[in-house]
C-alpha cells in the first residue's frame, strides 16, 4: 500500500520502474540509430517524455546509461578513466593488464554473457558506435600520428582484443583459455603498442 511518506519521498516518482524501461528503451533506439556520439541524453528524455535529470538521476552519466542499455555490467569509463593518465608510449601495456583481470573475474562473466547476446542479436551496431565514437576519441586522439591514422590505430587494438576474447572467452580454446592472465597480457602488450604508436603498412597507406 503507498502511503504519503511514499509519495513524499524524492527520486521515486510514481510509476518509476516503467519510466526507467521507457528511457532505456528510447535510449537503445537512438544509440542504434544515430550512434553514440550523436546522441544526447536530452533527446534521450526527449524522447521518454521526462527531464534531462531524471535520466542522470537513475543513470548517471551517458556511458553509464549506455552500459545499461546493452546490459554490460560495468561502467566503461572505469577502465577508459585510468588510461588518461597513462603516457602514450604505455598504453598498450597498460590496457591488456586492466581489461584481462577484469574478463576473468566474476563480473567479467556478464561481460561475455551481453557479448555472445550482442553478437546473435542486432546491437551490434551500439558496440561498433562506441568503439569508434568513445573509444577512438578518448585513445585515438593521442596516437593519431601520421594526422588521420588515430581511429585506424584504435580498430587494430579492438581487433587483437576481440580476438582474445572470442579465442579465450567464447570458443575456449585450450591451452589459450586457461593461460594465466598476465602471462597473455604480457605477450599481447607489444603488438597493441606497436598498433598505437608504430610504422604500420596499412598508416601508410592512409598517409
Amino acid at each position: 500500500m503507498t502511503t504519503d511518506q511514499d509519495r513524499k519521498r524524492p527520486g521515486r516518482p510514481p510509476g518509476a520502474s516503467d519510466t526507467r524501461d521507457r528511457i532505456l528503451s528510447v535510449a537503445r533506439d537512438l544509440f542504434a540509430r544515430n550512434g553514440f556520439d550523436n546522441t544526447s541524453i536530452r533527446s534521450i528524455a526527449s524522447g521518454a517524455g521526462v527531464d534531462g535529470a531524471l535520466v542522470h538521476h537513475y543513470f548517471g552519466t551517458k556511458t553509464q546509461l549506455f552500459a545499461a542499455a546493452i546490459h554490460i555490467p560495468i561502467d566503461p569509463m572505469s577502465v577508459i578513466g585510468p588510461l588518461r593518465e597513462v603516457p602514450v608510449e604505455e598504453i598498450g601495456h597498460v590496457l591488456p593488464s586492466l581489461l584481462l583481470p577484469l574478463w576473468d573475474s566474476e563480473m567479467g562473466k556478464g561481460f561475455i554473457a551481453t557479448l555472445r547476446s550482442l553478437l546473435a542479436g542486432s546491437d551490434v551496431s551500439m558496440v561498433r558506435s562506441f568503439l569508434q565514437d568513445v573509444i577512438a576519441a578518448e585513445v585515438g586522439s593521442r596516437v593519431d600520428s601520421p594526422p588521420g591514422t588515430g581511429r585506424v590505430r584504435v580498430q587494430f587494438v579492438a581487433s587483437q582484443l576481440v580476438g582474445v576474447v572470442m579465442a579465450r572467452y567464447i570458443l575456449e580454446l585450450e591451452p589459450f583459455r586457461s593461460l594465466p592472465v598476465d602471462q597473455v597480457a604480457e605477450t599481447i602488450a607489444p603488438n597493441l603498442q606497436r598498433y598505437l604508436t608504430g610504422d604500420l603498412p596499412a598508416l601508410r597507406a592512409i598517409d
